[in-house]
């Protein structure tokens, strides 16, 4: 039995990590920004219990994790939507999703460093904006290309324990996706050479091969069904 720690973990791919390691018996932790909702996604998942944490809220992260024991496997998927035109440009959600993803990313794993362990692993949630961005991905796609450089210097300064990112591209059947037209769909799915898009069940079985492999460091893994190829 491994102990996890979900972070981001109420909704969409977290959830499902978190649903997936719980029902193979690991005892798994969830937060989420709101406690009662972070509490029912613990019970609808079979995690031990969830926690509430902001990332946006770098600096009450440390005493959100004090009661969180030796960690095994973190994973780090908390994101935020954004749009955000260099035209029309937004500087409190820059501020936002910036302090989100690279300074709370960065003091979850500093708050929790003395409970990770020389056989510890990391995953850190990207996304493929980085290499295609669309209009209104100016913030999104600098702070996804930002998880390059976070996963290299964690790599080094946190040695043994491993680190690596995932950067999930279109993903269908998450919330997100889902319950966009399906002609919307169809022409993303036209863009892969496979013609299918990634899925929850896919990215979920990558950030768990991430956490396994223990020859793999340093590495970000695209899981986009080829659809950079389109």
């Amino acid at each position: 039995m491994s102990s996890v720690l979900v972070v981001g973990g109420t909704s969409g791919i977290g959830r499902e990590f978190a649903r997936v390691r719980a029902g193979r018996g690991d005892e798994v932790v969830v937060t989420g920004r709101d406690a009662h909702r972070a509490g029912t996604a613990a019970k609808e998942t079979g995690a031990a219990r969830g926690l509430a944490l902001d990332l946006s809220r770098p600096k009450e992260i440390a005493a959100a994790l004090a009661g969180v024991g030796r960690v095994d496997h973190l994973v780090i998927a908390g994101i935020s939507r954004d749009e955000n035109r260099v035209s029309d440009y937004d500087i409190e959600a820059a501020l936002r999703l910036v302090t989100l993803k690279l300074v709370g990313y960065t003091e979850v794993v500093h708050a929790l460093g003395p409970r990770l362990h020389d056989d510890s692993a990391v995953v850190l949630f990207g996304g493929q904006a980085k290499e295609r961005p669309y209009p209104g991905a100016t913030t999104v796609a600098t702070v996804n290309a930002g998880v390059h450089g976070l996963v290299n210097t964690l790599a080094v300064e946190l040695a043994p324990v491993r680190v690596n990112a995932v950067h999930p591209g279109v993903v269908g059947d998450s919330p997100y996706w889902a319950g966009k037209p399906e002609e919307v769909l169809a022409g993303l799915r036209a863009r892969t050479p496979g013609g299918r898009l990634a899925t929850m069940s896919d990215v979920v079985d990558a950030v768990d091969f991430l956490l396994r492999n223990r020859s793999v460091n340093a590495v970000e893994l695209a899981v986009d069904g080829g659809w950079l190829l389109g």
